[in-house]
């Protein structure tokens, strides 16, 4: 199995686990050398925190297990292409890549209020070094939206 499919099927397990607890269908795994440093759903409900989303938790938690604000030479694995605030996470803590499934414009449809601004195009903007990989698993990915929208606590921010 190609790694990066490997390690987006533990982002989605996670966004998964997120779902069943009553928050919204995104996961991010942070990997680095082959070796999962973080990986975590989004926590925005439950931590009343609208910064809390899948990538910039699971930042923070790789950054606290690794002991550094220096992400180089990690990959985050997300099952929806960052917004603008966690694609600059990214960018702040140095990470080499960023793979993920959905795109923004699937968030949107299903009521996210996102900026319709991709990560391509960011990235030309800050002249930012990231490796980018979109749509990875994306049919798996858009089933976590699919099965989200059947929850009848479903909430967007």
């Amino acid at each position: 199995m190609d790694p990066d499919e490997r390690f987006m099927r533990l982002a989605i397990e996670k966004a998964l686990e997120g779902i069943s607890r009553g928050q919204t269908p995104f996961g991010a795994c942070i990997v680095r050398g082959g070796e999962v440093i973080a990986c975590e759903h989004n926590v925005v409900w439950a931590t009343t925190d609208i910064t809390a989303h899948a990538e910039v938790h699971a930042i923070r938690r790789a950054c606290a297990a690794l002991q550094t604000v220096d992400l180089s030479g990690c990959t985050v694995y997300s099952t929806c292409e960052p917004c603008p605030m966690c694609f600059s996470a990214c960018h702040w803590a140095r990470v080499e890549r960023i793979v993920y499934g959905a795109s923004i414009r699937d968030a949107q449809l299903y009521g996210f209020n996102e900026l319709p601004v991709g990560n391509v195009e960011l990235k030309h903007l800050g002249r930012c070094p990231v490796k980018i990989r979109g749509g990875l698993l994306v049919s798996a990915c858009l089933e976590l939206f699919r099965l989200w929208s059947q929850q009848g606590s479903r909430r967007t921010y």
